[in-house]
């Protein structure tokens, strides 16, 4: 028993002189981004920042980081293994502190698992930063160096790393600064920023100077409409001189053609148009996740308390329905308009929308603001399957599959099948077996025994070939549509099918697919701006109007990351949306654009990790000013832009870069 006690102490000891010999080895090394290349970078031999770092990480499922970045902007981090180099993209909750970050190894050696949408697919939350995967998968053997890079870096950035371990479990992540990352407005605390409120007295005054600015102006437009035969008198009062020359319901005045009672699309003169319910043409101008209070949720507190400076009250700012969180948002919104915040606050959404030329609001947002009826609405259909079905695609073999979708919409439809306000229904959001119909096969025959893997393997019996994998994922995709819609129809005639939100254009084959079953056809585009070629492209395959999603802009001031395109400044996101806007306008099949959205993302990270500064307000219910101002400006002229009448603005924002993996370069 003595010799077992004096072998325990001298393992603890050699343990601890271990841990010295390793921290005394360890060196910081810095890195710094050159804002003058198109990529900068760095890579560092392992051992010059940790020693006793093996070279095959078999055993283990966690590399473990120690840096400081003073930046939020994503990089590019990757190791050298014997078999090349393989990296993902890192975005940092905490830029200008210290964390330490644990990065599960299976992002590099596995597959994305399958997820419903390309966000839950790609994004991947920790505690202190989140990860999107991408880079190539392989063994982690003979890992020698590490590497980070930066695609365009904004401001010449630093970033400094301490320490790499690994580890079998899970280590956590910690925040390892003294100073919180979040102060009690839920701004980033670790730097100051244009427009960074100091004090609550700072915030109510600019509160106060906007309620001026946005002061109630009552105006009556007097018209007549026509409606099937009748024709009456209409006075509409508008909020804010009517600088649009918008419609009740968002249409344009001076543009009218037969009137139904809802919303339609019309061919005019070999372009398209949305139709507003009283016959106005109509562009849909809209804005996703229109939401009072959003862009300041915090969750999993107790994982990360010290990065907080001071939490809402719980009787404030606490979410019921989600239990260890807390919304700044909301706090904020009290703090403005007190205990009547809930109605004031959507009726500063109306106004603010009135003022800035937004007419739709689109998916994801409010029921409390849509039910108001003072904007047109779109929504998403629920129920209906792709929660429960393989990389967004249902089990259209299972029996019960039609009756579940026949209820769904039912019960779904009717509360709306009478709104004049609601344009349509989109059927889904970027469904992520798009492009890996092979894996999808193989998920499917190696899963459990389901009605859809007996159809698979009938279906293979007479050949197992690529092409007849993505055939049958594309009957399976028909079945689904067609399903859907005619239970849309039958329960709800009177509204729009808007499609499907693809995150990229589909081949033909999908787009004959939908040209049947949709009357628009949707799809999401985080670009510079939405190429003619491909809208020529769906335009030609499907004969159907367009609308976009999904884009946006934004950059790293704020302490959070850029958005899925990235922007130099606040003033260049205005840039870049009107350059992208009335492009897209310019093409004869566009009738409308969802801006993504209405407020910035949570600074610490929604559920699937993302943080972008992509808002039209902030956290503390401010509007960017640069932002709203050219959504204001390009409003005045899409219609004009969309006749042929006016060019689109040539302006381009400076060094504006997209999201995708940095190009294969490193300080060039």
């Amino acid at each position: 028993m003595k010799n077992r006690f004096r072998l325990r102490i001298l393992i603890i000891t050699a343990l601890g002189f271990l841990t010295i010999l390793q921290s005394q080895a360890q060196k910081t090394v810095k890195i710094q981004f050159d804002s003058n290349k198109e990529v900068s970078g760095k890579k560092f031999a392992i051992k010059d920042i940790s020693s006793g770092v093996p070279a095959n990480w078999d055993g283990y499922n966690f590399v473990v980081l120690e840096f400081k970045i003073t930046t939020a902007q994503r990089f590019q981090l990757g190791f050298t293994t014997e078999t090349g180099y393989n990296e993902l993209r890192v975005m940092s909750y905490t830029p200008n502190g210290w964390n330490k970050l644990a990065i599960p190894l299976k992002f590099f050696r596995e597959l994305p698992g399958a997820a419903n949408d390309l966000a839950a697919t790609y994004n991947q939350a920790r505690y202190t930063g989140w990860v999107n995967l991408g880079g190539k998968r392989g063994p982690l053997r003979g890992v020698d160096s590490i590497g980070v890079r930066m695609n365009v870096p904004i401001n010449n950035p630093m970033m400094e790393i301490r320490s790499i371990s690994l580890s079998a479990e899970d280590p956590g992540d910690q925040y390892l600064g003294e100073k919180p990352v979040v102060d009690e407005f839920g701004q980033w605390n670790l730097g100051d920023y244009e427009g960074k409120i100091n004090s609550l007295e700072q915030l109510q005054k600019e509160w106060a100077v906007e309620e001026k600015e946005n002061a109630k102006t009552v105006i009556t437009t007097s018209y007549y409409t026509k409606i099937d035969s009748t024709t009456t008198l209409r006075e509409d009062k508008v909020n804010f001189p009517n600088k649009y020359n918008y419609s009740k319901y968002g249409g344009y005045l001076n543009a009218k053609v037969k009137a139904t009672g809802f919303f339609r699309t019309e061919k005019i003169d070999g372009k398209w148009w949305f139709v507003d319910p009283e016959g106005c043409l109509f562009l849909s101008v809209g804005v996703d996740c229109v939401n009072p209070g959003g862009g300041g949720n915090a969750i999993n507190l107790d994982k990360r308390r010290n990065m907080y400076k001071e939490l809402p009250p719980e009787d404030i700012g606490s979410n019921l329905k989600r239990p260890n969180s807390a919304s700044f948002g909301t706090w904020n919104l009290f703090r403005r308009y007190g205990a009547a915040y809930p109605e004031k606050s959507r009726e500063m959404i109306i106004r603010r929308m009135d003022q800035w030329g937004l007419n739709t609001i689109c998916n994801w947002s409010s029921q409390e603001v849509m039910k108001m009826n003072r904007k047109a609405f779109m929504l998403q259909l629920r129920g209906i399957g792709i929660e429960n079905g393989l990389m967004g695609l249902p089990d259209v073999y299972d029996p019960a599959f039609a009756p579940k979708v026949d209820a769904s919409c039912k019960s779904f439809l009717e509360p709306n099948r009478d709104n004049p306000w609601l344009i349509g229904y989109f059927v889904g959001n970027e469904p992520s077996w798009l492009e890996q119909e092979d894996r999808l096969c193989s998920m499917i025959l190696d899963g459990k025994d389901k009605p859809i893997q007996v159809e698979l393997k009938k279906y293979l019996a007479d050949g197992d070939t690529h092409e007849r994998r993505k055939q049958f994922i594309y009957n399976t995709f028909k079945i689904f549509l067609t399903t859907v819609n005619k239970a849309v129809k039958q329960y709800d005639p009177h509204h729009l099918n808007l499609g499907m939100r693809f995150g990229h254009v589909p081949d033909k084959e999908v787009q004959l697919i939908c040209k049947d079953v949709f009357d628009v056809f949707s799809f999401n585009c985080y670009d510079l701006y939405p190429k003619k070629e491909f809208m020529d492209q769906i335009m030609e395959g499907t004969g159907l109007p367009m609308i976009i999603g999904e884009f946006h802009f934004g950059t790293v001031d704020r302490g959070m990351a850029q958005s899925l395109w990235q922007v130099n400044s606040e003033k260049e996101r205005g840039v870049a949306y009107r350059y992208y806007t009335e492009r897209a306008y310019a093409h004869p099949g566009l009738i409308g654009t969802a801006y993504f959205q209405w407020a910035d993302e949570d600074l610490t990270g929604r559920g699937d990790g993302e943080n972008y500064n992509c808002g039209l307000v902030d956290v503390t219910d401010r509007p960017y000013k640069y932002q709203v101002e050219a959504m204001t400006e390009t409003a005045k002229r899409l219609q004009d832009i969309h006749l042929g009448k006016e060019k689109p603005v040539d302006q381009a924002p400076v060094k504006a870069r997209g999201h995708g993996s940095a190009p294969d370069l490193w300080n060039k």
